[in-house]
């Protein structure tokens, strides 16, 4: 069984205070404008009155990516770790993935390269196996939560990203 890294959501814990996206921005030096981790606003209609949640989006690292299939490049790639990887040398910053993501997750700086950037999971920035990476490390509820999942579990928490993303239409 092929076991994939990821980082799990918990909407219930999270209290909105932005410190997974301030880490993630502050971790990676990310230009104005580019957020590889954001947080949503989501209300949810209910019986009586909307109720207002949050999800800590970023990249899924999907099961099966569908910005990986659409790249006319082939600059996007998934490890045997699961971990969705950008090639920045091959990307020419069509935007094509932008397109194919549900999540909305592929960013595009203003820096006149205008390459995709995206969450890594900064990847041989910590030692995986001992530490989180400074989104889960720095959430106080720990609403997100790095782990390794089968094919099954990932598709499960990318269906549930999902329905909390399109859940207050």
């Amino acid at each position: 069984m092929n076991v994939e890294y990821g980082i799990v959501f918990d909407p219930e814990r999270c209290v909105a205070c932005h410190g997974c996206a301030v880490a993630c921005k502050v971790w990676r030096e990310r230009p104005l404008g580019v957020f590889c981790r954001r947080i949503e606003k989501i209300w949810l209609k209910g019986e009586h009155m909307p109720r207002l949640r949050h999800a800590s989006v970023a990249c899924q690292h999907c099961a099966e990516p569908a910005c990986m299939e659409v790249c006319p490049e082939g600059a996007i790639s998934k490890g045997n770790d699961g971990i969705v990887r950008v090639d920045g040398e091959k990307c020419v910053g069509c935007r094509s993935c932008g397109d194919a993501c549900p999540y909305a997750v592929p960013q595009f700086p203003d820096d006149g390269e205008g390459k995709m950037v995206k969450c890594d999971l900064c990847v041989g920035r910590y030692a995986m196996e001992k530490e989180e990476p400074p989104c889960v490390a720095t959430c106080p509820t720990h609403a997100l939560k790095l782990v390794k999942m089968n094919r099954e579990e990932k598709k499960t928490a990318e269906a549930m990203m999902l329905n909390l993303l399109n859940s207050s239409s």
